[in-house]
């Protein structure tokens, strides 16, 4: 299908797959009413009628019993394309909505929203034939490396994912849930609670969102393996000085018992048929206790029989098995032997990744599979936007080409997670667009169409500050999201007061100097671009309280970025042996405490206490750091 252009699909942010104008226009009445027999239909019906209240002034009535006329009547027609799809008509006489489900005229009504808020009281007349190009269209959010998010802001977070026609969302667990059996687990970190997933369940049934359980099951057991009651359980303890190391042993009979205690709480609290055991980045497999199991029988083989005894135990809860594809494609010999039921995830975080292409082995075995391509906002403070972009473009490319069942975008936290969730919105919104209608998203503009459709922006100011913040760290050619703890003299250690087991925390193996790496020009353009493009934060202020906090997001990674460039920029004259002015280093050590408490008030906004205190420590030792060197 031909690419829209942003007149044919309306400018809205989620392109619908089909439009054909139709002359005039229709002006909602004064007393409009919005009929559907439909329960199902009543939260998006009641969405639509305050929309039309604050955008076209008119005073809706949403009624399930109305045979009359009627502004808008919503009904259902078993001949739609999908589940999912659904025909919308704005005509001179009312707007009327087919679709075979309840999901149907979900996104059906989402999509008169969007018409209604962009254009007021008076809509176009238009004929809509929508259905998405791909049946799972989710979003993964990482809760287990500092941030564990209020179920308050999951929520928020559901219903703009909702209306951005997302269908899934997982959520990332290693450690933070609370096991009965296993106490200890999660301790210290702000752990969900059982009563708390099933408030935020409800919550996603609502939206017509299925919330996919994920749980470390393999790999990334670090901070259950670091508890003395389990470091035994480690392949290789020690590795990275932790004292467990991350990964399981297979070989270990244990292993496999405390999986199956915490499946047993985990999994029955979930309604989806779909669970995500992970089993990614087994980095120790084969190197330690199971070296002679890997040596006699080969590391695929090794990881193979662990997978299928996770098979076992996921369809003895009733659950299909997802697990993420690195390790299998690592090892291509294990494809033809994994259980035919297992969804594949196939992540890979570069548009030019080694993984992409290799998507077609997994539709050659036969596998069902989904494509996971990423926010680019770990490890940072904004995002790598264009490679964000990018990577989700040419990956639905691969998806759709190979026949994947869905796109699942993902959104990390790695070493602390500073990098906050308003930032990474942008990211899910643009992979939804894909994930409906591929070939209906400008890549070009959709940040400027981001910006007005949900900042709510009347100008590009905005835009561009996004496009300045999602290219500091291109410009200076370094990761600033580490300078903050990296020293400016180059031999102090300011992670020392860190725990190992804290997600801030990175291992020696990992600091490689990110100042060393840095343009000095590059630190210099990407302050002026950043001070340039935010100094005036003449932004819009949306009305929705969740879009205005994404703006203080970003703000927020703005002001991080701009203190590590001028922390680098200090350690290059430092490390030269140039003598500064103590005032500089003071100066520095001001904003970076006054920094603090702001980072910490914009934490506690969206989630839990958790591992905040690491990262105000790392903040602190920083600033105390340029005071010893006056």
């Amino acid at each position: 299908m031909a690419r829209d252009s942003e007149q044919g699909n309306l400018g809205l942010l989620i392109p619908p797959r089909h439009v054909k104008r139709l002359a005039g226009s229709y002006r909602w009445p004064a007393d409009s009413i919005l009929a559907s027999p439909y329960g199902g239909d009543l939260l998006p019906l009641q969405r639509l009628a305050s929309a039309l209240i604050a955008k076209a002034r008119v005073r809706p009535r949403v009624d399930r019993h109305e045979q009359g006329a009627c502004a808008l009547r919503v009904l259902r027609d078993d001949r739609m394309e999908g589940p999912e799809a659904y025909r919308l008509t704005v005509g001179r006489a009312g707007v009327r909505i087919f679709a075979a489900t309840a999901a149907g005229s979900f996104y059906a009504l989402q999509t008169l929203r969007d018409l209604v808020l962009m254009n007021g009281a008076e809509l176009p007349c238009v004929e809509i034939h929508d259905t998405p190009d791909f049946r799972r269209r989710g979003v993964y959010l990482d809760c287990s490396r500092g941030k564990v998010p209020t179920v308050e802001t999951l929520k928020a977070l559901i219903e703009c994912l909702a209306a951005w026609k997302i269908n899934e969302l997982q959520l990332y667990i290693e450690n933070v849930f609370t096991f009965r059996r296993h106490p200890q687990i999660g301790k210290g970190f702000s752990p969900f609670t059982p009563g708390q997933i099933t408030e935020i369940q409800g919550c996603c049934r609502l939206h017509h969102i299925r919330l996919v359980p994920s749980l470390a099951s393999f790999g990334h057991m670090e901070r259950i393996l670091a508890l003395p009651k389990y470091a035994h359980l480690g392949e290789k303890p020690g590795h990275h000085g932790l004292p467990g190391g991350t990964t399981l042993c297979p070989g270990d009979p244990g292993s496999i018992r405390l999986i199956t205690d915490l499946y047993s709480e985990f999994l029955p609290l979930f309604e989806s048929l779909d669970f995500n055991a992970c089993c990614d980045e087994t980095w120790e497999l084969g190197q330690g206790r199971s070296a002679g199991l890997a040596r006699r029988s080969g590391t695929g083989r090794l990881y193979l029989e662990f997978v299928k005894k996770l098979h076992t135990l996921c369809v003895r809860h009733g659950k299909r098995m997802n697990m993420w594809a690195d390790i299998v494609l690592n090892h291509p010999e294990c494809l033809r032997d994994l259980p035919r039921d297992i969804v594949m995830l196939n992540w890979d975080y570069s548009p030019k990744g080694t993984r992409i292409p290799m998507t077609r082995k997994l539709s050659d075995a036969g596998l069902s599979f989904m494509v996971c391509p990423g926010t680019s906002g770990w490890r940072s403070h904004g995002t790598r936007l264009h490679n964000a972009i990018e990577n989700v473009a040419v990956f639905a490319t691969e998806g759709l080409r190979q026949g994947a069942d869905g796109i699942l975008m993902t959104d990390w936290g790695d070493h602390g997670h500073r990098n906050p969730l308003g930032a990474s919105l942008h990211g899910f919104a643009h992979a939804a667009a894909h994930a409906w209608n591929h070939d209906g998203v400008n890549d070009s503009s959709f940040t400027r169409l981001f910006c007005r459709r949900f900042l709510e922006q009347s100008n590009d100011q905005l835009a561009d500050f996004i496009e300045a913040l999602g290219q500091s760290e291109p410009l200076t050619g370094a990761g600033l999201y580490y300078v903050i703890g990296e020293s400016l003299d180059g031999e102090s250690d300011l992670f020392r007061s860190i725990p190992r087991i804290s997600p801030v925390w990175i291992p020696p193996t990992h600091r490689i100097s990110q100042i060393s790496r840095a343009s000095v020009d590059g630190c210099e353009q990407a302050l002026s671009i950043l001070g340039e493009k935010g100094a005036a934060r003449l932004f819009d202020m949306p009305a929705g309280a969740f879009a205005r906090r994404a703006i203080e997001d970003l703000l927020l990674s703005a002001e991080m970025d701009t203190l590590a460039c001028r922390k680098t920029l200090l350690a290059h004259r430092i490390r030269a042996g140039r003598q500064l002015p103590p005032r500089q280093l003071r100066r520095l050590a001001s904003d970076i405490e006054q920094f603090s408490p702001h980072f910490e008030a914009n934490w506690l906004q969206r989630c839990k206490p958790s591992r905040l205190r690491d990262n105000l420590r790392l903040f602190q030792n920083a600033a105390t750091e340029c005071s010893t060197l006056l």
